[in-house]
């Protein structure tokens, strides 16, 4: 098997610029922790981004979504 047709993404939709890269768009917060370090706090969020499978979530620092 070649691949599967049903994860093809035009890229019409992804909106691919002249330089050959695109904007990532975060479309849904699925979680939120806080890691607990020996002198501060870390608060992180899984974000789901467009065009993006929920399984390809990742885990973002709250501040760097600011």
């Amino acid at each position: 098997m070649l691949g599967d047709p049903s994860l093809i993404i035009p890229t019409e939709d992804i909106g691919i610029n002249d330089s050959l890269s695109y904007e990532e768009i975060p479309v849904l917060i699925l979680d939120h922790q806080v890691r607990k370090l020996r002198t501060k706090e870390i608060a992180s969020i899984k974000v789901l981004w467009r065009n993006q499978f929920v399984e390809e979530a990742t885990w973002e620092a709250e501040e760097d979504m600011k």
